[in-house]
């Protein structure tokens, strides 16, 4: 059985376009690392009814994307912002709250920053201000440093990662139930797991663009068996008497 992921997309709306109202956005390679690690990749737009997407997936990675408006971490947005479509953080809001807690979920780079907003942390706005440089831009190989206890050091198999980086904000205070599990040599955090849910994972850089490396295979083809477990496990509940 091929467990079915679900992948929300980058989003546009314009409803002053009567040929289109806007677009939906996803690079190939993010349901490409989908199905090479087994899984069947769908993705959700923003106008999806969440309660019934989260009947039918069985894992949800939350790809990358513009900048999450600062007023859901009870700041102003800083200068440098390019923000996302509003629609999407308020769909993927309602999914993540229609989703039940042992649902496997991946966020990479925006969806990283997501998983830490949505439960109530917060996010370094423009992170050259922070480290002093901006070498987290445009696709830099960096090597990430990771919690040898962790999650991800165990899918690894290694205290080390390396990966594309792509950003210009990053997590600030971590959510409760949040734990920081890697990070950049400049302080960085560059991955989350969650501390009450059993997969839950948010990577900083890109893995879906170095799918050579067999560390970040590892990645997806944990999260996919996750996702097989946890459909085998509603399946086995719902035929008990």
């Amino acid at each position: 059985m091929k467990p079915i992921i679900g992948i929300s997309v980058d989003c546009q709306q314009n409803l002053g376009d009567p040929r289109s109202g806007g677009q939906l956005r996803l690079n190939w390679n993010y349901t490409q690392a989908i199905s090479d690690a087994g899984g069947v990749p769908i993705l959700i737009p923003p106008t999806a009814d969440m309660e019934a997407v989260a009947e039918i997936i069985d894992g949800w990675l939350i790809p990358g994307g513009d900048d999450i408006d600062a007023m859901h971490f009870g700041e102003e947005n800083h200068p440098e912002v390019k923000l996302s479509d509003p629609s999407r953080f308020d769909a993927e809001s309602r999914l993540f709250h229609a989703v039940e807690t042992d649902l496997p979920v991946f966020g990479i780079c925006y969806g990283c920053q997501f998983v830490n907003v949505v439960q109530g942390g917060s996010l370094i706005q423009h992170l050259p201000d922070v480290v002093g440089h901006s070498q987290d831009t445009g696709g830099t190989m960096q090597r990430y440093q990771i919690d040898a206890s962790s999650k991800l050091a165990n899918t690894v198999q290694d205290v080390s990662i390396d990966g594309k980086s792509y950003h210009h904000q990053a997590v600030s205070r971590v959510a409760d139930g949040m734990v920081a599990t890697a990070r950049n040599e400049d302080g960085t955090v560059e991955a989350l797991e969650s501390t009450q849910r059993p997969w839950l994972v948010g990577v900083q850089w890109h893995p879906e663009r170095t799918l050579e490396d067999p560390k970040t295979r590892r990645i997806f083809e944990s999260f996919v068996a996750a996702a097989r477990e946890y459909h085998a496990n509603r399946k086995r509940m719902a035929v008990r008497p």
